[in-house]
Formats: C-alpha cells, structure tokens, sequence
C-alpha cells in the first residue's frame, strides 16, 4: 500500500512539473504579446511607448528611463526630463531614429514628444497589426499545449501513469489554455479600442 501511494505521489509531481512549466511558458508568451502590442502606438501618449529605445551612456547601452523621467504631460504629449545635459542631443536622436515615427522638440533639459494624430486608414492598418500579433500569441500558446499533451502521451506509453492521469491532466492544460486565449483576446480588444478611439 504505501508503495502504491508513494507511486501516485510521484505520478502527482511529474503532472504538476508539466503543468508549472507549460503555465510559464504561455505566461511569456502573453507577455511577449502584450509587449510587442506596447509598441504599437495609439494616438494617446504613453510611457510605455519609449520602453524599447536605447542610448549610449558612458560607453554602455541603457534603456532611455536610466538617462530621464518620462511622464505624460497631456493626452497627447509626453515629456522627458533629462538629467545630463549632455544626453539631450543623444536622446533626441534616438527617438529620432527609432521606429515610431515621433519628432521631438527640445527646450533645455525637457524634451516633449508630441503624438501625431492618427489617419482613419493608419488606424485600420494597426488594428490589422495587433490581430496578426494577437493570432500568433494565440498559435504559440497552442503549440505549448501541444507539447505539453505529447509529453503526457508519452508518459502514458512508458507506463509512467495511467490514462485517468492523462485525461485529467489534458483537462488542466486545456483550461490553462483557454484561459490564456482569452486574455489574449481581452488584451487585443481594449488595445482595438484604443486604437480606434480618437
């Protein structure tokens, strides 16, 4: 009896690994995703958008927050205050340069960025963006749940645990899948709604 019990007590262990490690795994997926919706820039300011730019600063790479505080000065606008004077020039550049398509201006150590309105069809194309970006999240949290089926499938050829273990554990899976999906979805609509908001 207790052999059995300790057996049931691994079999336990080894579904609840599978289970962490695939949570984890959709977790940074969702992340990921909510990331890469970050950088899509809405009408609106938002500090968010500048977390991806880089600067030179004493012969390393820092992201812009370690150089200035950014706020959002209005709906439309953010502003940066720069603590080196020597940094404005630099900062300015790569906002510049970046992909955001912002142009800055300067008066002494503040910079302001104003947010350039959106065109109606500039809008469509980014709601299309975040739909492809939302569809790919949605791709890989289901190829994790994939591999992580597989893995039960595999445990249950070996003998390692039993079918009632295997369905049971396909069912949690299943729910976290759904569950991260919908977040997704959550995620892309208020993101949609941004966008569309004017």
């Amino acid at each position: 009896m207790p052999k059995k019990s300790c057996r049931k007590q691994k079999v336990s262990e080894v579904i609840k690994d599978i289970h962490k490690d695939t949570s984890a795994r959709m977790t940074k997926t969702t992340d990921s995703f909510k990331g890469a919706l970050s950088k899509i820039r809405t009408g609106r300011a938002n500090t968010s958008l500048l977390d991806h730019i880089t600067v030179e600063h004493y012969g390393s790479v820092v992201p812009l927050n370690q150089t200035c505080n950014i706020n959002v000065e209005d709906a439309r606008t953010l502003m940066l205050n720069v603590w080196e004077k020597d940094m404005v020039q630099v900062i300015e550049s790569a906002i510049t340069s970046s992909d955001l398509g912002l142009n800055p201006a300067t008066s002494g150590t503040i910079i302001r960025i104003p947010m350039p309105p959106l065109t109606e069809e500039r809008r469509k194309d980014l709601v299309k963006l975040v739909r492809q970006e939302a569809e790919a999240a949605k791709v890989a949290v289901r190829n994790i749940r994939r591999d992580a089926n597989s893995m039960l499938k595999d445990l249950l050829k070996e003998k390692e645990i039993s079918e009632d273990d295997e369905r049971d554990g396909q069912e949690e899976i299943q729910k976290a899948t759904d569950q991260y999906i919908s977040t997704i979805d959550k995620v892309t609509s208020e993101k949609e709604k941004d966008l569309m908001e004017l």
